[in-house]
């Protein structure tokens, strides 16, 4: 590998030039504050909304990438004092200078990000992290003289204010550009400079940058700083080699703080510079309101207080060995010993790190989703949970009841909520009619994991209104019936705007130029139906009756209740798998869908879009079709038809023209996206429905062939980064199949976990306990997985004998359960043989 290569040991990707085909990137934040950080120090910072609370800003179309988000300028001066003159200047991440290093290396974290470079005998480190509930973004730099010479260096280090609304921030300029406030509190021993626009009104927050020791200048203009016809890689106060105090009125608001170190021979400096965000309450805004002298001085106490936790550099290593121990922690409730170290790394690293980053983000904020449009989506977040309730199973609650919140009364959804206000995306809609029962999904994974059953008795509100609220479970309730009660002439579930695939729409049938496909509807008739969706209702509808017989009384449901419930529940159960292997069901592989002519869709009557990969296997997932041979057919039918090297593509042959009935599926050109592309989501499901079906060779092979681990050498090609998944990746009748789009913010993550842990090493949390069976091939012979759940370590030994069997502490158990409550030891040993 040219670019780069895994550190497992330090759980670490380390990134050798700054030349990567794309930018790559990690995240820092686990909690309200985030931040993008790219491996030239590229993204931004917000807090909680990255639309609506944008800290610092970020041009997704700037020319050339990636540029202008954390300054840093290294200046080897000449001279003394005022005097002095920069004889070379450089950046220590690269960019934006774009000064050739003499070396240079990004490692990118579990949580940080660290830059080591060197340029002319002058050896930086910069440090970036989050620390633990903490709403600042911390940069470490160290500076070392590695010279027989006395140098005199400065260093800058600059950001860039979003005037908060990331969408108005880029738009409203004839306001925007005479908003713009700030204040400079310079200090004898650090220099804070705050961004308080728009604070004398109706914010109650606010941003600053600082730095822990004496500056000899600052910039919060940006017109100053820069200078006429400059970029962020030639600014005029670099190149003069003084800051010019600049005070921004409006314009473009910036934050500069210059230092200037004597290094002597050896000696290495440490700086800190944050990133910080404040809220106070309403009516503590203001240093003095009583004082005229001191009217309009924001409160700058709580500012003060943040700074002082991390104003040294013993206090920066204690929280970056906090956040260290934190994930340690969470990375060992789940981990393999395989022999295969791309296994290990994948698992044990970065499927579980990518899990955490897709809870926290949605879809919202990556450097292929600007974080202006999207927020938390229903159907998404409800996919996360997945891959994320072991590791922090307190937020997976909260985050069930955020989503269930904004479900309506009749058990429909909104599509996206926005993370800040929690309240329901208009602008998206809801209708589309595979969300509610995602729900169901989520809440299902929760309990498996957790046994906490008082969640399906918490009062939950429907579109956030208070004085609806309901348990929990009559939400699931009302989540399940949505869908039995909105059939098809077919008896299938209709589609409404669209099921899992946002692009198939099936009732929009748009033909104006620029109009909206996922919130426009000019035809729905209620006919077009979704075969998909009537798989998910067998899996997540026996998912939903499961807790009903688990739980059903114990949430104030009589027996007779209960029993009814769940007799109704199975019989519809029942019902949509005769529609699905009938009307759903194509000769060799199940029909996608049957659009608003009542005509299928994914079927081999057509000569494009014969064969689509979501219903395939989500509903071998479901189990329908393993009695018959249909679910052997449909699988073989898309290894045949739909995979390649890269993976398995979403439909074949991909459409070669605009279908209006369909919507935007085909308007991608052949390949990419959802038109004949590899979209990486629904692959686990292919490989969880192998590993169903007893198809374990191909189980495995489904999941290597897009993962990220056994494709790092071939990154030129695929070009995004190598230690995460992404959403897409160019399907083989595309121009330039295997190029990967959308990385990090993708359901992959989830899916691909839950696929690899409870699928493929065969471990998986029910209501009743672990059920252990593994689906490996034959070249896994032993291996050894540590899970801790519900309070105890269970230590798992597989070893692949051609029988299977199962002890628990010794002791031979019937079956592949086993049962939470009974074991006693906080220790429990099982043995496996498959």
């Amino acid at each position: 590998m040219r670019y780069g290569h895994f550190d497992d040991a330090a759980r670490e990707y380390v990134i050798e030039t700054p030349a990567t085909p794309l930018p790559w990137i990690n995240y820092l934040g686990n909690e309200d504050f985030f931040s993008l950080i790219s491996n030239t120090a590229g993204g931004y910072s917000f807090y909680k909304d990255a639309k609506l609370r944008r800290i610092t800003r970020y041009r997704y179309n700037g020319v050339p990438a990636d540029n202008g988000a954390r300054n840093y300028y290294v200046s080897i001066m000449s001279g003394e004092g005022t005097d002095a003159t920069p004889v070379e200047t450089f950046s220590p991440t690269f960019l934006p200078t774009k000064t050739p290093l003499d070396s240079y290396q990004c490692r990118h974290g579990i949580g940080y990000t660290v830059f080591e470079a060197a340029k002319s005998g002058i050896k930086t480190t910069l440090t970036a992290f989050v620390p633990l509930h903490t709403n600042a973004e911390i940069n470490r730099f160290d500076v070392t003289n590695t010279t027989d010479f006395t140098k005199t260096i400065d260093i800058t280090g600059a950001v860039e204010w979003c005037l908060w609304n990331a969408v108005d921030d880029s738009t409203n300029f004839q306001r925007n550009l005479s908003t713009g406030e700030v204040e400079i509190e310079q200090r004898e021993d650090a220099t804070l400079l705050y961004h308080k626009t728009e604070f004398k009104e109706r914010r109650n927050h606010y941003a600053f940058w600082s730095v822990n020791t004496p500056t000899i200048g600052f910039d919060t203009d940006r017109a100053t700083f820069l200078g006429q016809f400059n970029g962020w890689d030639t600014p005029q106060v670099i190149a003069e080699g003084h800051a010019h105090d600049s005070y921004a009125h409006g314009w473009s608001p910036i934050a500069a703080n210059r230092v200037r170190l004597t290094l002597q021979p050896g000696e290495t400096r440490s700086l800190v510079f944050m990133l910080g965000y404040i809220e106070v309450p309403t009516d503590q805004k203001w240093e003095d309101p009583n004082d005229p002298a001191k009217v309009g001085i924001i409160n700058k106490q709580s500012a003060h207080d943040l700074y002082e936790r991390f104003a040294t550099v013993e206090q920066i290593e204690a929280a970056l060995a906090e956040l260290k121990d934190y994930w340690n922690q969470l990375l060992s409730i789940y981990t393999v010993e395989s022999g295969d170290e791309r296994l290990d790394r994948m698992v044990n690293i970065w499927h579980q790190y990518q899990c955490m980053v897709t809870f926290n983000m949605s879809r919202s904020a990556s450097y292929w989703e600007s974080g202006t449009g999207r927020g938390m989506g229903f159907r998404d977040s409800n996919q996360d949970l997945l891959g994320f309730v072991h590791l922090v199973p307190e937020r997976a609650r909260e985050r069930i009841i955020d989503i269930a919140s904004t479900q309506m009364e009749d058990g429909s959804a909104w599509h996206q909520y926005q993370p800040l206000t929690k309240k329901g995306n208009a602008d998206i809609g809801g209708g589309f009619n595979d969300d509610p029962l995602w729900l169901i999904a989520g809440t299902y994974a929760y309990l498996a994991e957790t046994g906490d059953t008082s969640i399906l008795t918490e009062p939950v509100p429907f579109n956030n209104v208070e004085g609806s609220e309901a348990p929990l479970l009559e939400h699931l309730r009302r989540s399940a019936n949505y869908t039995m009660t909105h059939l098809g002439p077919h008896k299938l579930p209709l589609i409404g705007r669209a099921d899992w695939n946002d692009c198939l729409n099936l009732n929009c049938f748009s033909a104006t130029p620029g109009e909206s496909f996922q919130t426009v509807e000019n035809n729905d008739t209620g006919i077009a139906e979704s075969v998909f969706i009537g798989g998910m209702f067998v899996l997540y509808g026996g998912q939903y009756a499961d807790i009903l017989e688990h739980y059903g009384t114990d949430c104030g449901m009589s027996s007779s209740e209960t029993s009814a419930e769940v007799a109704h529940v199975h019989e519809a159960i029942k019902d949509m798998t005769e529609a699905v292997k009938t009307a759903g069901w194509d000769g060799e592989w199940f029909v996608r869908a049957y659009d608003a002519y009542s005509r299928p869709v994914g079927s081999h009557t057509d000569n494009e879009g014969q064969i689509f990969i979501e219903p395939q296997g989500m509903c071998v997932m479901a189990g329908i079709g393993l009695d018959d041979g249909k679910a052997q057919a449909a699988l073989t039918s898309v290894r045949d038809r739909l995979t390649c090297e890269w993976g398995t593509a979403i439909l074949a042959p991909a459409y070669s023209t605009y279908r209006i009935e369909l919507g935007e599926i085909s308007t991608y050109p052949r390949g990419y996206k959802e038109n004949g592309g590899i979209f990486c989501h629904n692959n686990p499901w292919i490989s969880i429905a192998n590993a169903v079906a007893g198809n374990d060779d191909e189980a495995f092979a489904v999941y290597r062939r897009n993962c990220p681990a056994w494709l790092e050498d071939k990154s030129d090609i695929r070009k995004v980064e190598p230690y995460v998944y992404c959403q897409m990746v160019a399907g083989p009748e595309a121009a330039v199949p295997g190029e990967g789009k959308n990385s990090w913010l993708t359901g992959t993550a989830a899916w691909t976990f839950v696929d690899v842990s409870q699928y493929l090493l065969g471990i998986r949390p029910t209501l009743d306990g672990l059920a252990i069976e593994p689906h490996l091939p034959a070249e896994y012979t032993n291996l050894n997985v540590t899970r801790k759940y519900q309070g105890k370590t269970y230590h798992i030994a597989l070893e692949r004998t051609g029988e299977r069997t199962l002890k628990v502490n010794g002791q031979p158990v019937d079956g592949t359960l086993v049962r939470a409550s009974a074991q006693d030891a906080d220790d429990v040993e099982v043995t496996v043989t498959f």
